[in-house]
Order: structure tokens, then C-alpha cells, then sequence
């Protein structure tokens, strides 16, 4: 292992690349600590906690796709989810608005076109977002520093502006340093910039579970009432977390791989074509998603219902109505999860959908040549590619759904439930390890293929030696 570390940093283009993307990384993580002069850390950490279990199930779940830590208003407090939903609305609309699909068939031009017209949808929802974000935080005036307060102690429109401006100008250079990672580092930048969200957040994750372990300067042999967790549940989670992430690489890189045929051309004397080959159809086609969508869903009813509970009646009928709302979205009952699955499959569909065109496969089959043996090029390869991708995506989204409610069930059954177990539960499963481990395949993936330009070994091969 040493001896390909050593191999991948004597490679100068390859060096460059990866202290670069490491140098990018280290300016959002300093970005991402630097609170708004408006706010008062302290009083922000207190009325988060304030909120209802909706409310930090919501952010919770932002966070991790957004790459940010929403609770505290920073410059980088938006993270780069503006950028995610600015670029699924102009691929959804790339499939239904025919001046886009046109572009999206150009080639790079038209990509360039769309990226460009992404970057000014992200700014716009850049502006909607942080103006309603801060006006929700700073609606009492409670959670703001003194020194920007009014002799009302309201915050002047002034701050209020200032506040906005920063956060889409944060985003904007995020969207930029995801872009410069893409060009002049290594990976996918945006990828990249998710993980280390993700990542930061593990060591508050191994001070929870270290604090459950450890009791009274000793080490707990057993779970007691207060959810102590003792050494046999940590060999479990243990267990857990090794069983996810082996079951995550082989989903991720699991392939229906479909044979064809390359049809002969002769030339002269000579034949061309005739080659057998294969086209490979991911398992998991959506990717992440559907939890994403389906997650979202699910969130925004319990902060509606909570809402509605804070509204109504302190005793009656409909009080009671909104609190049985209210458990129905809880994420431990079994209708959650149930609902969960269910939209995760829906999704999964829904993206594949999206994504996959079997009659425009079909046709590019048809124009190179090439053809499925046993189906006649057009309509028939196309129908069948069809129902294969109906197959394997019913595998992909089991797959992403057993991933998805890894959390809950861990929490429930192995931690017990206390303050901050879903955080610990995250990094053992979910959406947050589906992600981490499919970015570093990718980036191993692209150190692989820098490697094998000049004749060294893969970094999952035996040996690092040059071939």
C-alpha cells in the first residue's frame, strides 16, 4: 500500500492534481466554520435545540446533501444544495422542454450551454433561500449578536441584505470550487465538497458513541434503560458497518451486462467489424436520489403537523388529530418506514425514467452497427432494454431501501434511541455512508485510470509495480 502511494505522488501531473483538490477542500472546511457577523453561536445552538424533532430531522437531512452545517448561519450556510436542485430542475426539464433536449444532444457545447444556465438558476434560488432562511432565524431577534441589534432590537434591513448577499456569494464559490476541482484536481468536486460535510461530522459521531461506551471511567459491558451502548453492541455495529460498505461496493459497481454484436463490413480484402462485446446497465441507475426525494417527502409533514399542534387548542379533538399526525411521520413507527420504502421505489422508477432512454440506446445501437443477438434492431431493442431496466432497478431500489432504514433500525434495536444516536447511526449506514463510498470509488476510479495511462497497476490491484 505504501509502495502506491509512493508510485501515485511520483507521478508529477497526478501530485499536482490531488494537493490541489486537498488545498480546495481545506478553503471550504475553513469557510464552513465561519459564522455571519449577525449571529450569536452560543444562542443558535440553543434554539435549534429549541425545535421540534420535524424541524432537526429537516436540517439533519439538509445538511448531509448540502454539505454544510445549516444549524449555525455561516458564509458557506446554504452549502451546495442550490446547485443540486437548480442542476435535477434542468434535467427533469431537459426531458420534457424541447429546446433544452436539443442542447442536451450537441455535445459539449450544449453541455456548456446548460451548465451556464444552471449557474443562474442557482443564484436566483441562492436569493429565495437565504432571504426566507434568515428571516426564519432571526424572526425574534433572539438568536442575533447584540452589536447588530436596533434600539427595537430588530435587525436593520441593512444586516438583513448584507446576510443574504454573503450566503449566495458563498454558494456561488462553492459551485466555483466544485468547478475548479473538476478541471484542475481530481474527482468530482461537488461529490468531493458532500463527502467532506459528511465527513466533518464523525468525530462529534465518535465522541456521542465514545461517551456511551465509556461510563464512569470504565467501560460498559452491557445496555442499561438509559441506552448505554457495551461492548457487544459496539462488535456489532461493528459487523454492521463492514456488511454495509462491502454491500454498498458491490451494488454500486454491480452491472446487468447485456451482450451485442458489432455487424461485419467488408472492405477489399479485409472484414471489418464482427466483435462481441457488452453493454453495461447499472444496477443502481437512480443513485442516491431517490432517498433524497423520498426523504424530503417525508420530512416537510411532520414540521407542517407540528406546526399545526403549536396552533392549536391546548386540549381537544384537534390537538389530539395533530399529535397521531405527528407519530404517524415519526421516523421509528413502522408507517414511516413503510411510506420510506414505498417512495424510495417510486422514485427509483421515477429517475431511471429520467434518465435511461432505451429507444435513443436503441437507435444509437442501430447507427453504430450494432445489435442485441436475438432482437432486430429499433422498437425490439428497445423493448427489451426497457424491461431489463425495469428488473434491475426493482434489485437497485431493495438495495437503496435497506440502506435507507439502516439508521432507524439501529437506532432503535442497537443504541436505544438516545440523544444523537441517529448521527452515530448514520455513519454505519444510510444515506450518508451510500454516499462517502460511492465518491471514493469514483475517485479511485480516476487515480486508477491516471495510473494505467502510464503502465502502473490499479490502486485495487496486487501489485503497484509497473507492467
Amino acid at each position: 500500500m505504501f509502495e502506491k502511494i509512493r508510485i501515485i505522488f511520483s507521478i508529477p501531473e497526478l501530485r499536482q492534481k490531488i494537493l490541489l483538490t486537498l488545498s480546495l477542500l481545506a478553503v471550504y472546511r475553513i469557510g464552513w466554520a465561519i459564522p455571519l457577523p449577525i449571529v450569536d453561536v452560543s444562542k443558535m445552538t440553543q434554539f435549534w435545540a429549541s425545535q421540534g424533532e420535524g424541524v432537526a430531522a429537516l436540517v439533519n437531512q439538509v445538511s448531509i446533501f448540502s454539505g454544510t452545517q445549516i444549524e449555525q448561519i455561516t458564509i458557506f450556510g446554504l452549502g451546495i444544495m442550490p446547485y443540486i436542485s437548480a442542476s435535477i430542475i434542468f434535467q427533469l426539464l431537459a426531458t420534457v422542454y424541447e429546446p433544452l433536449e436539443k442542447l442536451q444532444k450537441e455535445g459539449e457545447s450544449g453541455r456548456k450551454k446548460i451548465n451556464e444556465y444552471t449557474r443562474y438558476a442557482t443564484i436566483v434560488i441562492c436569493l429565495i433561500q437565504s432571504y426566507f432562511y434568515v428571516l426564519y432565524i432571526t424572526q425574534s431577534g433572539e438568536n442575533l449578536s447584540e452589536a447588530v441589534l436596533d434600539s427595537n432590537k430588530q435587525l436593520p434591513a441593512i444586516w438583513v441584505l448584507t446576510a443574504v448577499m454573503t450566503m449566495t456569494a458563498g454558494t456561488a464559490f462553492l459551485m466555483w470550487l466544485g468547478e475548479q476541482i473538476d478541471e484542475y484536481g481530481i474527482g468530482n468536486g461537488i461529490s468531493l465538497l458532500i463527502m467532506a460535510g459528511i465527513l466533518a461530522n464523525l468525530p462529534e459521531a465518535v465522541r456521542i458513541l465514545g461517551a456511551k461506551i465509556f461510563k464512569d471511567g470504565g467501560v460498559a459491558l452491557g445496555g442499561d434503560g438509559a441506552g448505554q451502548v457495551g461492548v457487544e453492541r459496539l462488535l456489532v455495529l461493528a459487523a454492521l458497518f463492514v456488511a454495509v460498505v462491502v454491500g454498498v461496493i458491490y451494488v454500486t459497481k454491480g452491472q446487468r451486462r447485456i451482450p451485442t454484436q458489432s455487424a461485419k463490413h467488408v472492405r477489399g480484402r479485409k472484414v471489418y467489424g464482427g466483435n462481441r462485446q457488452y453493454l453495461p446497465l447499472k444496477v443502481n441507475q437512480a443513485g442516491v436520489m431517490p432517498i433524497i426525494f423520498a426523504s424530503s417527502l417525508l420530512l416537510f409533514p411532520m414540521v407542517f403537523f407540528q406546526f399545526l399542534y403549536g396552533l392549536a387548542p391546548s386540549e381537544g379533538m384537534i390537538r389530539d388529530f395533530f399529535h397521531v399526525c405527528i407519530e404517524i411521520f415519526n421516523r421509528q413507527t413502522y408507517t414511516y418506514i413503510l411510506l420510506y420504502v414505498g417512495l424510495i421505489f417510486f422514485f427509483c422508477y421515477f429517475w431511471t425514467a429520467v434518465t435511461f432512454n432505451p429507444k435513443d440506446m436503441a437507435d444509437n445501437l442501430k447507427n453504430y452497427g450494432t445489435f442485441i443477438p436475438g432482437y432486430r434492431p429499433g422498437r425490439r431493442t428497445a423493448e427489451y432494454l426497457e424491461k431489463v431496466m425495469i428488473r434491475i432497478t426493482y434489485v437497485g431500489a431493495a438495495f437503496l431501501a435497506l440502506i435507507a432504514i439502516i439508521p432507524s433500525i439501529i437506532s432503535s434495536t442497537i443504541l436505544g434511541n438516545f440523544d444523537g444516536s441517529l448521527i452515530v447511526a448514520g455513519f454505519f449506514g444510510g444515506t450518508s455512508l451510500l454516499i462517502v463510498v460511492s465518491v471514493i470509488i469514483d475517485l479511485v476510479d480516476k487515480i486508477d485510470s491516471h495510473l494505467i495511462m502510464r503502465n502502473y497497476k490499479g490502486l485495487l490491484d496486487k501489485t503497484g509495480s509497473s507492467s
